[in-house]
């Protein structure tokens, strides 16, 4: 018996560490990734100046969505 309530204290223990990974996940880590991959994907579909390079490799652009809207961006410039 007392074998039994050790694993249930290491299956709790598991399972709560899993439920406080998934909460730090979802809340600090995958907003940054899913905001970097919006951005990576919006700067594929701009329009660069490529007279807007700076020494850093950036460029402003210009992203315009599917409803007409246009967004000023600054990405990396691509060649």
């Amino acid at each position: 018996m007392k074998q039994a309530v050790g694993e249930l204290n290491a299956t709790i223990a598991v399972v709560m560490l899993i439920g406080i990974m998934a909460v730090f996940f979802f809340t600090v880590l995958w907003p940054s990734i899913n905001n970097t991959m919006v951005k990576n994907s919006k700067c594929s579909d701009a329009m660069c100046d490529a007279n807007s390079v700076g020494a850093d490799g950036m460029a402003d652009c210009v992203y315009k969505d599917k409803k007409g809207n246009r967004y000023n961006l600054e990405c990396v410039w691509k060649g």
